[in-house]
């Protein structure tokens, strides 16, 4: 008892309630609780942050997907920057982006591929700026994110050698008793209307594949070599001379008409012009007589006609117009018509082939682009050869009577298109210096 007692005392005295004290373990968990609670809870914090950040970069990242094929479709279709980028930003803003919130930048280039001058590829970069939630126990700065992505219109498609360019009406028309043969290339027609391809009457064509922006309205005359029908509602087709500058007016003014009946003469372009080619301006039209030989280089035809026999069709006289060899390594021709109209009609045979290099190749008839209102009329004989484009953007071209190209490379691109009489065309454009003219193009994203 005496034992017990002095332990008692002894564990009341104060050292004893210590000890006492460090020996209990009830409460600790509650202490370890209260200490690393918090840290727990910030983890949880800090990670769950995190997730949602990479959330809003992959929806950032499909914004600027979606942002750069819009924009890279648009580019398809011709438009420039302004409308690129207001395409861009409005898909984008469909997906949940905020324009208000960052900043989008919106950039062309052109691939390899392209078409020299012609861009075919559209960056989009987007960024967005949001406030901090846990992380913002150590830094008051904005998370910013960014996303970027390429589109690309690819090079691939059917190749044209018909091009309409005119957004409205009927862009081709093949009408009356007409027999059209565009062997190896398809027919293209940027219209959107229900007519954007006309046939009617008798009229019959044969071509690869017809692509229309809008509708189309054919007959049993018409003969598809690679579709089983027309596409209606493609893609937009681009120019591919878009990029090529209209020759700057310059030159001592030649008389119209040059040339005499059942003889031949020879025309060589002695200026030099601004681009670096050989020049030779007529200011009042041209008519040629005869058997007339263009030497190689770039003429200017300023207002009036460019006529054959003065374009009568019932005229005796043959006119040939024909193309002079090559002159220190530049070949070809090109006819640039200012104000003029291109009237080929009548007894006359054409062989004329375009530059395979320098600044117009490929462009062998060159229709300026404010020259509205203006229709050109190509009726050559049976045996014609021209090798190039023929190339009136603002203008209409009337493909007439026997007009055969038997050999070479024929490109037709104008704003509207009217096949009227027997026409054949080739187009094996590997080596005449042309650009490639595609339709039915695709838009993809590639970075």
């Amino acid at each position: 008892m005496v034992r017990n007692s002095q332990t008692a005392v002894s564990a009341g005295s104060p050292s004893g309630i210590l000890r006492a004290l460090a020996k209990d373990e009830r409460g600790a968990v509650a202490v370890v609780a209260a200490i690393v609670f918090p840290v727990v809870v910030g983890a949880m914090g800090l990670g769950a942050e995190t997730g949602y950040w990479y959330l809003k970069q992959r929806n950032l990242q499909h914004a600027a997907d979606v942002a750069a094929h819009a924009g890279a479709g648009r580019l398809r279709a011709g438009d420039q920057k302004p409308a690129l980028g207001a395409a861009a930003k409005y898909v984008a803003s469909q997906t949940g982006y905020l324009p208000a919130s960052g900043t989008l930048t919106i950039g062309t280039s052109s691939s390899p591929s392209a078409n020299p001058g012609v861009p075919d590829t559209v960056e989009v970069v987007l960024t967005e700026s949001h406030p901090r939630l846990f992380s913002s126990l150590f830094s008051k700065d904005p998370v910013t994110l960014r996303a970027r992505a390429v589109a690309k219109v690819e090079q691939s498609g059917s190749t044209a050698c018909v091009l309409a360019l005119s957004k409205t009406g009927s862009g081709v028309t093949v009408s009356g008793s007409a027999s059209v043969d565009l062997t190896g290339c398809s027919v293209a027609s940027n219209s959107n209307a229900a007519g954007s391809f006309l046939m009617s009457g008798y009229a019959t064509m044969k071509t690869d594949c017809v692509y229309t922006v809008g509708e189309a309205v054919t007959t049993t005359g018409l003969t598809l070599g690679q579709c089983k029908e027309v596409r209606e509602n493609a893609p937009v087709s681009i120019d591919p001379y878009v990029s090529v500058p209209e020759p700057q007016i310059t030159g001592t003014c030649k008389p119209r008409n040059q040339g005499s009946s059942n003889g031949t003469t020879a025309l060589t372009p002695t200026e030099t012009h601004p681009s670096g080619v050989k020049v030779m301006h007529f200011c009042n039209g041209l008519n040629v007589k005869g058997t007339v030989i263009f030497g190689p280089g770039l003429y200017i035809i300023e207002g009036g006609s460019f006529t054959a026999n003065s374009s009568d069709p019932n005229s005796a006289s043959s006119a040939s117009l024909q193309v002079g060899p090559p002159v220190n390594s530049y070949d070809g021709v090109t006819f640039y018509l200012k104000d003029s109209a291109l009237d080929l009609r009548g007894n006359v045979s054409l062989d004329l082939k375009a530059p395979t290099s320098g600044p117009y190749s490929g462009i062998l008839f060159f229709g300026s682009r404010g020259q509205t209102g203006i229709s050109h009329t190509i009726n050559g004989t049976s045996d014609s050869t021209l090798t190039g484009a023929v190339y009136t953007p603002a203008a209409a071209i009337a493909y007439k009577g026997n007009s055969t190209t038997t050999n070479g490379c024929t490109q037709l691109i104008a704003d509207t298109i009217t096949f009227i009489g027997n026409s054949t065309m080739k187009s094996t454009c590997d080596s005449a210096g042309t650009r490639e003219l595609l339709a039915d193009q695709r838009v993809s994203l590639i970075e």
